[in-house]
């Protein structure tokens, strides 16, 4: 279990450390290397504000955006939420100036974006310096089989068919992509705009495709951007946000309703088009990065380390196959499809607390109170609800003409080992008006709600 959380995990300030299958033509260290020394803003993969933050020790301020705000003084209870941190309060940093508590460009977009919230400022003083390891969404898959296998027993044997059906189902009309990525990820070539149109079909067999998709997109575009607004973001020791919003809001219709990257999959045209209406001089590089990059984390992620990648094949394999050889994939195919099923939000918290649990343990033995989303250090970090060893404060924040918050009313609410309600996002594309959350469904309020779950 504990290896399987340290897989989970990355510390961009350490050496490469994770086993990867066979035949891959790049390394996770070649990748590493690359993305660090080779693109403009690489630098910041390690020299990030927030990273200094952590690794100082010190006293640190974090911003949660909140429409609840009611209902946690009544309460004097702060709950947290699953997705790309599991189970954390989904914050961003506040750099302490002069001036005032600086936002971090994400919360920048937060406050920005949703008129209708309010800002809490947390001070958080952790017992030692921090190690900077980010829990990676993308490789949960194995911990969600896992979790699946050790709960099956919840479902009823109807429930079970239904979910075995839909997820090989799934998997076998995709399996030509997914061959063709891992040939891909072994040092074949295969076209840039076929790859793209192939993975675009596929996303909607295999949804994980998509937070890959545009998880790989992201990184294109945070650590190859050159714009004014990029460089000040560097300036600050922060990779810039606002691109991939850009990105998920104007390829997606409704994104801002439900943010589902289940949705995500512009075809070969079209991610031209988009990436030309951010920073048109990235487009042309765009797809082919794509290629490279998807393929290989697509090794990577989703087959055991045991496997080859030049010679594992999708077709026709079976669920007990993949259970063995590409569990990182089926646990992500498991853990989307799972909640499709109507008893699902019944036995929501069986799943997700019995992950939040061992994450919450993980991170206690590691020191970290703050945990955040190691995809990239872009600034999306958390409040472990249970670490015992740190001090934590909080106020509502007020804003000032020059964008600097300043805490104002202390909150006197504890942290509760608990995970808000979670609503799963429609199955159907057209987007529904999402329905009145109870009382408790405070404690991630950021267009990212889904990252990692609906998203996310």
């Amino acid at each position: 279990m504990r290896d399987e959380w340290d897989h989970a995990h990355t510390d961009y300030t350490m050496p490469v450390q994770r086993h990867s299958p066979a035949s891959l033509a790049e390394s996770e260290s070649d990748w590493r290397h690359y993305l660090e020394r080779s693109t403009p803003n690489g630098w910041l993969i390690q020299g990030n504000a927030m990273t200094d933050a952590l690794v100082s020790g010190q006293r640190m301020y974090l911003l949660h955006v909140t429409r609840n705000i009611d209902a946690i003084r009544i309460s004097r209870q702060l709950h947290v939420s699953t997705g790309c941190l599991v189970g954390a309060l989904y914050c961003s940093p506040l750099t302490s100036q002069r001036e005032g508590l600086r936002p971090h460009n994400l919360g920048t977009y937060l406050m920005r974006t949703k008129p209708s919230i309010t800002p809490i400022v947390f001070e958080v003083t952790p017992d030692a310096p921090i190690r900077p390891k980010g829990v990676d969404y993308l490789h949960l898959g194995p911990i969600h089989l896992r979790t699946y296998l050790r709960y099956q027993s919840f479902l009823s044997p109807a429930e079970n068919d239904q979910l075995d059906r839909a997820v090989l189902g799934g998997l076998r009309a995709a399996a030509g992509f997914l061959d063709i990525a891992l040939y891909n990820a072994a040092g074949q070539a295969t076209a840039a705009p076929e790859f793209i149109d192939r993975l675009s079909d596929a996303v909607p067999r295999v949804p994980f495709l998509g937070y890959l998709y545009f998880e790989v997109l992201s990184e294109y575009l945070m650590l190859h951007s050159a714009t004014a607004e990029t460089k000040n973001c560097a300036q600050a020791g922060e990779l810039n946000n606002w691109l991939y919003k850009r990105l998920a809001f104007t390829a997606v219709d409704d994104m801002d309703q439900l943010f589902d990257l289940a949705r995500f999959n512009p075809r070969h045209h079209r991610l031209v088009q988009l990436i030309e209406g951010i920073e048109p001089t990235l487009a042309p590089g765009a797809p082919e990065y794509v290629r490279r990059r998807l393929s290989h984390l697509l090794a990577r992620i989703t087959l055991h380390p045991s496997q080859d990648a030049a010679s594992f094949t999708f077709q026709g394999a079976d669920l007990g196959t993949l259970q063995k050889a590409a569990p990182g994939l089926l646990g992500q195919m498991i853990f989307r499809e799972i909640r499709y099923l109507p008893r699902y939000h019944q036995l929501y918290h069986c799943f997700e607390k019995s992950k939040a649990l061992e994450a919450w343990e993980y991170w206690n033995s590691e020191g970290i109170p703050t945990p955040f989303n190691g995809t990239l250090p872009k600034g999306e970090i958390g409040i472990n609800p249970v670490y015992p060893r740190s001090k934590i404060r909080a106020w509502t924040g007020v804003i000032d003409g020059n964008g600097y918050l300043h805490p104002d009313e202390e909150i006197t609410a504890v942290f509760m080992p608990h995970l808000a309600s979670w609503w799963a996002p429609p199955r159907q594309r057209e987007i529904q008006k999402i329905a009145e959350h109870s009382k408790f469904e405070w404690a991630q309020e950021s267009d990212l709600r889904f990252h990692a779950n609906g998203h996310s």
